[in-house]
């Protein structure tokens, strides 16, 4: 359970857009932070707005998204806009003196994302990616039990994500919007990946399968070279709906069983092991649950957690993950696996 520190007032949020998965998933998360006050919701129909206000219990709704930034009493925004409308839309809301949260990806180039980082620094107002998954219990645990040397150094990261869905109405599809597998669930990947290493990587090379109606990346691969290890990753939205993130270190082996669709009404599970199950002399137990060892977590609400910590850093200045600068990295990695699709070659981060 998360608890309201004694005193604080609630920041005052509003929410750019009435898209099903803020409608479905997010919004109703947000409002079970208790330093969280959702107040207004806008849509370019005043219509629309209404109704999407009213299906998630918003007592107010702005016809316009310039109404919503005019709102004096509103200090933050959470921005689940098209992917393309990221940053015009992030940029406004800073220079109207709001916070911003901003879902991934973030921008659609580093240099939008570096755009939005300069706003930030003439604002001096939070901007922070919405990447939920640092914020999930299991995936501070990982980053625990890696920094604790329990696994040993980490060499290697191999991520598989993926889903179904080509309908071409879909904005995941819409290649002016910002769609494919890459910027979608390709970020994830990043994201953890970096996590893991705790470091960037130095440079990448990427494969990308496009759709030839949507012209969408329907499946990209990429090698992540850190220097110290490596990454590898898949992700596709026209195959088998699946994910599964494995951490390979010197001592030992962690893996993520739902990494980032993390389910908020029952626990996660993270494994660890100590190399030897799978080994290749054969001599070693079958591997199962009670053959590694599957580390404790609560169930949480990764969407929940990440609204109530970018308030605890508007309210308190406490640390906030996946700041702006984070996401200026994270989008010099996608940029350079999108060149190396083209120049089929190796491309510096």
């Amino acid at each position: 359970m998360l608890e309201e520190k004694s005193g604080q007032k609630p920041v005052v949020w509003g929410v750019l857009g009435a898209s099903h998965f803020a409608l479905m998933a997010s919004i109703p998360a947000m409002q079970r932070a208790p330093l969280v006050r959702l107040k207004a919701l806008a849509s370019r129909s005043l219509d629309k707005a209404k109704q999407a206000a009213a299906s998630v219990n918003v007592p107010h709704a702005y016809g316009s998204y310039e109404e919503l930034l005019a709102d004096p009493e509103i200090e933050a925004i959470y921005n689940p806009l098209p992917n393309n409308l990221h940053v015009p839309w992030s940029i406004k809301a800073a220079r109207a003196g709001k916070h911003v949260l901003c879902e991934k990806p973030i921008a659609l180039t580093a240099t939008e994302a570096e755009e939005l980082a300069k706003v930030q620094r003439e604002t001096g107002k939070l901007i922070a990616e919405a990447f939920m998954v640092r914020y999930h219990p299991q995936w501070q645990l990982v980053a625990e039990v890696i920094q604790s040397g329990r696994i040993g150094a980490v060499r290697a990261v191999q991520t598989a994500f993926s889903y179904t869905n080509t309908d071409l109405g879909n904005i995941r599809n819409q290649k002016e919007a910002g769609g494919g597998s890459l910027y979608d669930i390709g970020s994830y990947a990043i994201n953890t990946a970096r996590l893991a290493f705790a470091a960037e990587p130095q440079r990448v090379v990427g494969v990308c399968v496009r759709d030839p109606k949507s012209g969408c990346d329907a499946l990209t691969s990429a090698i992540l070279d850190f220097g110290t290890g490596q990454a590898n990753f898949v992700v596709g939205t026209q195959h088998v709906p699946y994910q599964r993130a494995h951490v390979f270190g010197t001592k030992g082996h962690l893996e993520v069983e739902i990494p980032f669709n993390a389910p908020h009404d029952r626990p996660c599970k993270v494994y660890v092991d100590d190399g030897f199950i799978g080994a290749p002399d054969f001599t070693v137990k079958q591997s199962s649950d009670d053959a590694r060892g599957l580390l404790p977590l609560l169930a949480a609400n990764q969407y929940t957690r990440q609204a109530q910590a970018f308030s605890e850093g508007i309210r308190n200045g406490t640390r906030i993950e996946n700041d702006i600068h984070s996401a200026v990295a994270n989008m010099r990695v996608i940029d350079a696996i999108f060149r190396s699709a083209e120049s089929q070659r190796w491309e510096q981060v």
